[in-house]
């Protein structure tokens, strides 16, 4: 006999957990699944480990220019034998430290789900057998049928691994395996040029490996505009990062010995110790038995839903990075919210009026909101732009860090902002600035007038303002 709920949440992701605590809260019988780590990509693969990661990279390249600060470092031996001065990165200790904060927060989870009232956790792999039918396999065997007419799906995605030939011959990295890595790669190829290859060339540049970013195309960060992608790239060159443009790897190959792989390219061989394919992500749709529920996806296994991230199916929602409403932490939170209050809160919140965000977490890092530039010009429409050099930030200034700038555009007739960008130290801690105006729909001159302060890099928001001019 199977199991009735009034709610089955599959997957403990960003938006997964804190509804499922909300339906228990409103009364609702609640079933939880989760196959693997409670928390999902974010906290077991994503954000919090990456970022722990840079944060580790980062304190390698302070050290390592402790002296333009005027703080010596040397007198000695390691205990490893290394010249005090030098600054040697222990990987196993980064793993580990890295291993205690996803550890903390993957208990938290799952602690707070099977604590939360009228909640009940499954482990084991969802599939649905009808419309509002789901059989859950456990990892003994056992299985259990469940059926709820309000089903949620939150089972994010996995890495895209592309199609060459030789692969089956090499071991390769995912950006889950290099995670787990306890010895420094000696040179590190990237496939990939987009935002968690980038992420990963610098963290591991600055660890101490010889990083190679192979790009497909011309320039990385595709997507971003052409001064944006210039100057991240040239950051990243500074610091080491190599890079190979027109680069689309034809074949692989297992070095003499295992010593790492070949990677045949138009331009010549490339050989490595290590590569990490970060060349995209897949969701995981294509084993929850979807057909069986009456749910189809498109081409690349997204579903689709409306404003209200409902599915076709009536009860059937879709949250988080399967729907293709946006693929970060931050966006399927908000599906969280954006479904609490239509479904338990009486409220009118659609995901079609939402403005997209998002940084790129590179040191400095870059952040933007709304439309590009290269946006701003294929629609056609008049608008005023402004720039200006992290430089000019006093902040900057004193941290030594003054690479980068900030972009900011905006409707003269409307006078609301059409987007912003910001590349350089801080910068997604002050994009909220102009977040926070757009959201509210208020006039820029909203944010000009504005006294913030110093000295901050958000002061230098109203300035960037004041040099607003027709785009031309």
């Amino acid at each position: 006999m199977a199991q009735r709920f009034d709610a089955i949440v599959i997957g403990t992701g960003q938006s997964g957990p804190p509804l499922a605590v909300r339906l228990g809260q409103s009364g609702r019988k609640t079933a939880v699944i989760e196959r693997a780590a409670f928390g999902g990509t974010c906290v077991n693969v994503g954000c919090t480990p990456t970022k722990a990661y840079v944060a580790c990279a980062r304190a390698a390249h302070v050290a390592r220019h402790a002296a333009d600060f005027g703080v010596r470092i040397g007198g000695g031996e390691l205990a490893s034998g290394v010249p005090a001065g030098n600054v040697h990165v222990d990987l196993a200790f980064v793993k580990a430290r890295k291993e205690r904060i996803v550890g903390a927060s993957r208990d938290g989870v799952e602690r707070w789900l099977r604590e939360a009232p009228n909640v009940t956790v499954f482990k084991g792999h969802a599939r649905f057998s009808g419309a509002h039918a789901v059989r859950v396999s456990t990892h003994d065997g056992a299985q259990a049928d469940l059926e709820a007419p309000e089903i949620f799906i939150n089972t994010g995605t996995r890495a895209q691994i592309p199609a060459i030939p030789g692969l089956e011959t090499i071991r390769y990295e995912t950006n889950s395996t290099l995670l787990a890595l306890e010895q420094l790669p000696e040179h590190l190829a990237i496939c990939g040029a987009s935002y968690v290859a980038l992420e990963f060339a610098q963290m591991f540049r600055r660890f101490g490996s010889r990083v190679t970013v192979l790009v497909r195309g011309q320039r990385i960060l595709s997507r971003e505009d052409e001064d944006f992608s210039h100057a991240v790239q040239d950051l990243l060159a500074r610091e080491g990062v190599a890079f190979r443009f027109g680069a689309q790897p034809r074949s692989v190959a297992p070095l003499e010995g295992d010593a790492g792989v070949r990677i045949a390219l138009d331009s010549g061989p490339l050989d490595a110790s290590h590569l990490l394919f970060a060349t995209g992500r897949v969701p995981n749709t294509d084993d929850l038995g979807l057909d069986a529920a009456g749910i189809e996806t498109d081409t690349h296994g997204l579903i689709a839903v409306d404003g209200q991230l409902r599915t076709a199916v009536e009860g059937i929602w879709a949250l988080g990075d399967v729907n293709g409403r946006g693929a970060f932490t931050h966006s399927s939170y908000d599906d969280f919210q954006i479904v609490a209050a239509n479904l338990l809160d009486g409220k009118a919140r659609s995901a079609d009026t939402r403005i997209p965000a998002y940084a790129v977490y590179v040191d400095p890092p870059l952040a933007r909101v709304g439309l590009s530039e290269r946006e701003v010009r294929e629609r056609g429409k008049p608008a005023l732009i402004a720039t200006m050099p992290m430089s000019r930030v006093g902040r900057a200034r004193e941290r030594g860090e003054t690479g980068g700038f900030m972009k900011a555009m905006v409707d003269p007739q409307t006078q609301r902002i059409l987007g912003a960008a910001i590349f350089g130290i801080e910068g997604d801690e002050a994009i909220h600035t102009f977040i926070d105006t757009m959201t509210a729909g208020a006039p820029y001159t909203t944010l000009q007038y504005a006294m913030h302060v110093h000295p901050t890099v958000s002061e230098l928001v109203p300035t960037l303002l004041d040099g607003l001019k027709p785009l031309a």
